[in-house]
């Protein structure tokens, strides 16, 4: 039988790429002719999948921005659709496509899985753009918010059952008037993040560095002579001062069995954000057996108990004071087995579970 998915650009098989990634390989895995079909898909992620006998359609849309900057290039490919449709157009067929996992490419489809709008990440990570930026802006918010709430009503109206990648998730689109059918978290592979020892060296915080992180918050920590690691994309929006600061060691974009290995290691994981509608990096780091430190709310505040699998602030001044306390004075050693307990509901295995059922109930397979 033929699934055929949408997705976003794939630049990696990580981030919002996963929870399609890991549905259309184990659908291959159990005998069925899938077919991922993008606006563009870059070399060696395509070689990925074609390794794990997924097929693939790679639209190579016309782009001005560069590939190195995946968040830029991701919202032009957005506004090609949001304004034209001219990723949609290239689609051929009549026929529903299974899944659609993408907000810049739409046709009609059975399921439609959210992981958030545009305009509402545009919306908070604000604050970390340069002043002209901002400006700009202000007068362009009510634009990107009429696109995007068009967007969201008319790819609603082409997918038969709207599901969303958190609470928080659903929400944000309730309020553009689409109904969100069900909640179900994005996956994670626990045979790759699982504790890469038992006995951690616990002598630094690791941390995220991207277009969501906090960077002040990283900032006033590392002042306060916490020892932390970085990893992550060097985007323009990083706080220079980090780069060269004696206590932050930047690694840039690492392999996986390195990060689980320095999530194994850490203290424990700083994940200061400002718009995140799940949170990938305080899983992984829990399903590695290390607690996280970050805000109660949003993604996050969904599947982290505080004090028992890691830890929930309400502001920035208290991110910081708990940070130094945690630094200074540890943890219980017992929370780490929690982590990797709580991370066990979050397996890929129970997500493809719940897919398979959702598709045998409408028919798809």
């Amino acid at each position: 039988m033929d699934i055929r998915i949408l997705c976003d650009l794939i630049t990696t098989l990580e981030g919002s790429v996963r929870p399609a990634a890991y549905l259309a390989e184990d659908l291959a895995t159990k005998g069925y002719n899938v077919t991922i079909v993008s606006p563009l898909i870059l070399k060696k992620p395509e070689s990925e999948l074609h390794k794990r006998k997924i097929k693939t359609v790679n639209l190579n849309v016309k782009h001005f921005s560069s590939i190195h900057d995946s968040s830029v290039l991701w919202f032009e490919i957005w506004l090609h659709e949001a304004l034209l449709r001219l990723n949609s157009r290239q689609i051929k067929g009549e026929t529903p496509v299974a899944i659609n996992f993408s907000h810049v490419i739409f046709a009609p489809s059975i399921f439609w899985y959210l992981q958030g709008p545009p305009s509402a990440a545009l919306r908070d990570i604000l604050h970390q753009f340069s002043i002209g930026f901002k400006v700009a802006y202000s007068f362009l918010n009510p634009i990107f918010e009429y696109l995007d709430g068009k967007l969201i009503k008319q790819a609603g109206r082409r997918s038969f059952f709207a599901i969303a990648n958190s609470k928080f998730c659903a929400q944000m689109y309730y309020r553009f008037g689409l109904r969100v059918h069900d909640v179900m978290y994005p996956p994670l592979d626990r045979d790759v993040f699982q504790p890469s020892t038992s006995s951690p060296s616990e002598d630094y915080v690791l941390t995220y560095f991207g277009k969501e992180t906090k960077f002040s918050i990283v900032k006033k920590i590392a002042d306060l002579n916490v020892k932390i690691k970085a990893f992550g994309s060097k985007t323009s929006f990083i706080d220079r001062r980090l780069l060269k600061h004696p206590n932050v060691d930047f690694m840039g974009r690492i392999s996986t069995s390195r990060l689980v290995d320095l999530y194994s290691n850490a203290l424990f994981t700083l994940f200061p954000f400002t718009h995140e509608p799940f949170g990938y990096i305080p899983l992984e780091s829990m399903a590695c057996g290390t607690p996280t430190l970050t805000y109660s709310m949003q993604g996050p505040g969904e599947y982290i108990v505080d004090g028992e699998n890691g830890w929930l602030v309400k502001d920035d001044e208290s991110f910081v004071k708990k940070a130094l306390d945690l630094w200074r004075n540890g943890y219980p050693s017992i929370m780490r087995k929690r982590c990797v307990e709580r991370a066990m509901a979050f397996d890929r295995s129970l997500y493809f579970e719940r897919w398979l059922k959702l598709l045998e109930s409408f028919n798809v397979i």
